[in-house]
This record gives structure tokens, C-alpha cells and sequence, in this order.
């Protein structure tokens, strides 16, 4: 009889954990991002439950998304392993570099179109949306436009790779180059002409470098992924400035969770303007744009560390050959200033956090790996006996 008793209560037991599986794996996040449309079931990862939410952010990837823009964000860390081996302090990696269109910016590309949209600045079909770009953002503008149905027009430098050029030209986006000596102001204010000419109510300019969505999307998104995924242990956050929006929309967070964590900005060493010094040209695409941003908002930063275009792409070459991870070349200043900021005697066993900004095929006709280019280009195949 005791047997039999056990035996109901197993069974009871387990019909009450099979329901409550049900429920985790089908219901859809009770609380969605703000500003944005993601509602959809999700599905547990090894060693994280399913459904996790955070500022009603919900942390984990849709089975099945309803579109491109539904499987933005959500990116993994990965320790940096032989090239940190011997630092005092455990470096972790934010894989950007992970995201549909392979960079950070992919996160302030949906953002700032679905919050105008909501605001009801916009409308596909009629607005044609505007924007001066160093390559990442427009490739992420682009995508989330031609998922919703919006004409791009995109001002860049000339300077700026190949890829970014065929990248944004494959998504349906209208590119115009400006002079590369001009850099980031010369794009700006190419934009800004453009909208004049489309006319009023026609053409939109969604103005990455001060629009508050671009903050607010890392304050929502990023913070609390880093949050969630580091269980809260985290003493520094790092990562280059381009517009500002991730070091300062992921600060604000999680410095709202712990005010002692320590932020760093990363900026050219040939174009220091966060430091006080003069703007210039540079190597490192994608941050040191020139000037300090309106989304820039020093008051959360701590330190500024500076470092060289040669220094930045010796490293995303290390990483690449050393680590597998293929990155660009800010993503190869932030390792560089992460080593070095490990190395400090008081950052022994703490935990530095740092932004992988965006994949290194975007960079192959670039001085990252022109060598290899070259080389790849005069190989001739070898004969083969049949």
C-alpha cells in the first residue's frame, strides 16, 4: 500500500512538472521590449532557463522568428583564452560580431526605425529614410529597411572598405561616397543636403550620432544581456566610441546595478578627441569618428584609453589566428585596451568585459588583411596526378 502511495505521488509529481515545462517553453515573454515588437515563444539554452526576462527584455532567441529583426541581439560572451592567458584579470568577450548582419550595429539599426515608426515620424512606402554612416549602421539601417519596406539613401566615406560598399548596394540601399578626408562631418553634412533636396515630409534623417533610441536600445538590450549572462559579476565594461550609444546606454545599466563597475571608453590614439586632442585620420573604421557625439555621454565613462590603427590590427589578427575569432579592427583595439587594463596589479581577479563591434569578413580589402589579399590573389593551383 505504501508502494502504491508513492507511486500516485510520483506520477502526480511529474504531470505537474511536464505543465509546468508547457508553460516555459510556449508562453511568450509577458513583458516585451520596450519600443519594440518581440513577442515570441522561446526556448531554453544548456544551463539557462527558458523565458528569462530582464527590464521585460526577453533574453532568450525565438524558435521561430516572425522576421530578420526578431533574432537581433541576444549575442554570446566567450573568454578570451591563450592571448589572455597570462592577464591578472578574466577578459570576456561581447561576440557583436554574432549578430544577423554581423555587428553592433544591427541593435540601433532596428531601434531607431521602429521607435520613429511609432512615433509615427515615418511610413513605409512613403518616407525615404537618410542616413551618413561609416559602414556598420548603414549595413543594419539597410537590412531592417528592406525588411519593412523603406527606400535607403546612405552617405559614407570613401574611405570605408569594399565589402561595406557591396553589402549595403545587396540589401537595396542607394550608396553616395563623400571625401575621405573629410571623414564622418563630410557624410553628416552630405545627409543633411539630401534630405533638403527630397523636400519636406519626404525625406527622414534618423541621425545615429544623437538620436536617444540609439542609447536607449543598449540600456534596454545590451545591459541587461551582460547582466543576465555574467550573473551579475562584472567590474569592467569597455568598448570603442562611435557614436557612443553602447558604452553609454550599456553603462547607464549596469552601473544601475552596480554603481563601482568601472567604464572605458576605447578611441584612436591618431584621433583622440575624447582625450582633448585634435581629430585626425585613422585606421580603426567604426569608432573615433572626429568629434564627441551627442549620444556620448562622458559623465558614465571613467577612463579613456587610447590605441594606434597598427596596434588594433596586429591584435584582430592575433584573434583571429590565436583565438578563431574573426573580428575587425576595433574589435582588435578593444582586446589591446582589455589586455592592458588587465594588466594593472589591482584588476587582478576581476572580471573585464569588452565589445566584439563586428565580423572580419566586412575587412578582408581593408590594411587588416591586404597581405593575405594579395597572397590569395597570385596563388596559382597546384598540378594533381590522376
Amino acid at each position: 500500500q505504501d508502494r502504491q502511495g508513492v507511486s500516485t505521488m510520483l506520477r502526480v509529481l511529474a504531470v505537474l512538472a511536464l505543465a509546468a515545462g508547457a508553460d516555459a517553453f510556449t508562453s511568450p515573454s509577458a513583458l516585451p521590449l520596450s519600443g519594440t515588437s518581440r513577442l515570441s515563444a522561446t526556448s531554453a539554452r544548456p544551463g539557462r532557463a527558458a523565458g528569462v526576462t530582464m527590464m521585460g527584455y526577453n533574453l532568450q532567441q525565438p524558435k521561430i522568428a516572425k522576421d530578420i529583426t526578431e533574432l537581433i541581439g541576444r549575442t554570446p560572451l566567450v573568454k578570451l583564452g591563450k592571448i589572455g592567458a597570462d592577464s591578472g584579470a578574466e577578459i570576456v568577450l561581447k561576440l557583436e560580431s554574432m549578430e544577423p548582419c554581423n555587428s553592433v550595429k544591427d541593435r540601433i539599426g532596428f531601434a531607431m526605425i521602429n521607435e520613429a515608426e511609432k512615433r509615427g515620424d515615418i511610413t513605409p512606402g512613403k518616407t525615404v529614410l537618410v542616413e551618413p554612416t561609416s559602414g556598420n549602421t548603414g549595413i543594419a539601417l539597410a537590412m531592417v529597411a528592406a525588411a519593412k519596406g523603406y527606400d535607403l539613401v546612405l552617405t559614407m566615406p570613401e574611405s570605408m572598405s569594399l565589402e561595406r560598399r557591396v553589402m549595403l548596394k545587396a540589401l537595396g540601399a542607394k550608396l553616395v561616397l563623400t571625401p575621405a578626408a573629410m571623414g564622418m562631418k563630410g557624410a553628416i553634412k552630405k545627409a543633411e543636403d539630401l534630405v533638403g533636396e527630397l523636400g519636406e515630409g519626404k525625406g527622414y534623417m534618423l541621425q545615429q550620432f544623437n538620436n536617444p533610441d540609439n542609447v536607449k536600445i543598449h540600456m534596454e538590450t545590451t545591459g541587461p544581456e551582460i547582466w543576465e549572462q555574467t550573473d551579475g559579476r562584472i567590474d569592467v565594461f569597455m568598448g570603442g566610441v562611435g557614436t557612443g550609444g553602447t558604452v553609454t546606454g550599456t553603462t547607464k545599466f549596469l552601473k544601475s546595478k552596480n554603481k563601482s563597475l568601472k567604464a572605458i571608453a576605447i578611441e584612436p590614439t591618431e584621433s583622440a578627441v575624447l582625450s582633448g586632442g585634435a581629430p585626425g585620420p585613422h585606421k580603426i573604421q567604426g569608432i573615433g569618428a572626429g568629434f564627441v557625439p551627442g549620444n556620448c555621454d562622458m559623465g558614465v565613462v571613467d577612463e579613456v584609453v587610447q590605441v594606434s590603427g597598427e596596434e588594433a590590427m596586429a591584435m584582430a589578427r592575433r584573434l583571429a589566428k590565436e583565438e578563431g575569432i574573426l573580428c575587425g579592427i576595433s574589435s582588435g583595439a578593444a582586446v589591446h585596451a582589455a589586455l592592458q587594463i588587465g594588466a594593472e596589479p589591482e584588476m587582478k581577479g576581476k572580471r573585464i568585459v569588452a565589445i566584439i563591434p563586428s565580423f572580419g569578413e566586412r575587412y578582408l580589402s581593408t590594411a587588416l588583411f591586404s597581405e593575405l589579399l594579395e597572397d590569395s590573389k597570385s596563388q596559382v593551383a597546384e598540378d594533381v596526378k590522376l
